[in-house]
């Protein structure tokens, strides 16, 4: 099949590969996991830019506030699914 050279990178090569799997797995379900945290957001940021068409300029203020918030939070989750994927 070929020198102890070559079966021992086979080896090396087949324990790096494991572990890639494992890593992307594991990438896979954290990825998930902060996909699920930024759809609760964007449902809440949706929310709020809908109460923005019905509320006072006082409040809206209010609101607007907290849907920059939550795009600022949405935009750093998005890049860090990105980084990740």
């Amino acid at each position: 099949l070929g020198t102890v050279k070559e079966t021992y990178t086979a080896k090396k090569l087949a324990q790096r590969r494991d572990e890639l799997l494992l890593k992307m797995h594991l990438a896979k379900a954290e990825a998930k996991t902060e996909w699920d945290k930024m759809e609760k957001k964007w449902q809440q940021l949706l929310g709020k830019l809908d109460r923005l068409e019905d509320v006072s300029a006082e409040t809206s203020k209010d609101v607007g506030q907290a849907a920059r918030k939550l795009m600022e939070e949405l935009g750093e989750g998005y890049e860090r699914i990105k980084k990740s994927l």
